[in-house]
């Protein structure tokens, strides 16, 4: 067995426990491999080993890794922030986007996603923890962005993501985690998405009703960046 492998299975005894813990089923909570910085052949592991979700933050080297994979059914969730000349190929390219945060970047990812392809599902990226250093919707501000976007043809709103500031124990890892959940079920929409938790506060997000967690260093350990 591969070490992706072994670490693959290693996440999804996690998530399992978490959710039973939690009263939930596993099967409910989808697995996304974050790739970033990752090769297409780590992908490739991943796929081998039973995962098909795949999210990435750039997206010259998300497009680059698609063309090498063409030959897999991936499905791939773009999770990194989003300029608005990015947006056509996003929408061309992408099952999924997680990290929509303003009213003009879905208009154009409505207007642009092609009439052959099913709806874009999208999640509303909101700044649980009030950071200034990240993107996101602030939850004053949600149930506003939240009706608009829905509204959009040719994108599916399903749900909220986030990425909270780190915390150092379970409680404060919850809270945020806690408040996102509470933030979704407020809205008079039916969403059923929740994206949230990495490789540190993977149980905590699970015990709070995530549907996708977004694991990166769990599963390929630590980031490998390119010398500038």
């Amino acid at each position: 067995m591969s070490t992706i492998a072994e670490n693959i299975a290693n996440v999804r005894e996690r998530i399992q426990r978490a959710a039973e813990a939690a009263g939930r089923p596993p099967e409910a909570i989808t697995l996304l491999a974050v790739s970033k910085t990752r090769p297409a052949s780590a992908i490739r592991d991943a796929w081998a080993a039973g995962l098909k979700d795949i999210g990435e933050n750039y997206l010259q080297e998300a497009l680059d890794k698609m063309a090498e994979l063409s030959d897999l059914p991936l499905c791939w969730h773009f999770i990194g922030p989003i300029q608005s000349n990015k947006t056509r190929p996003i929408a061309e390219h992408f099952d999924w986007v997680h990290s929509v945060d303003r009213l003009k970047i879905a208009q154009r990812l409505s207007s642009q996603r092609p009439e052959h392809l099913p709806p874009l599902n999208v999640c509303l990226q909101v700044n649980i923890s009030d950071e200034d250093s990240k993107s996101g919707v602030s939850l004053a501000e949600l149930p506003a962005l939240a009706a608009e976007i829905a509204a959009l043809p040719r994108i599916r709103l399903r749900g909220l993501m986030a990425i909270p500031a780190p915390a150092d124990t379970s409680e404060a890892r919850r809270a945020p985690l806690a408040a996102l959940r509470q933030a979704a079920e407020s809205l008079p929409l039916a969403l059923d998405t929740l994206s949230m938790g990495m490789s540190d506060d993977l149980t905590e997000a699970v015990q709070e009703g995530a549907t996708i967690v977004r694991i990166g260093t769990a599963l390929f350990g630590q980031r490998q960046y390119a010398n500038t």
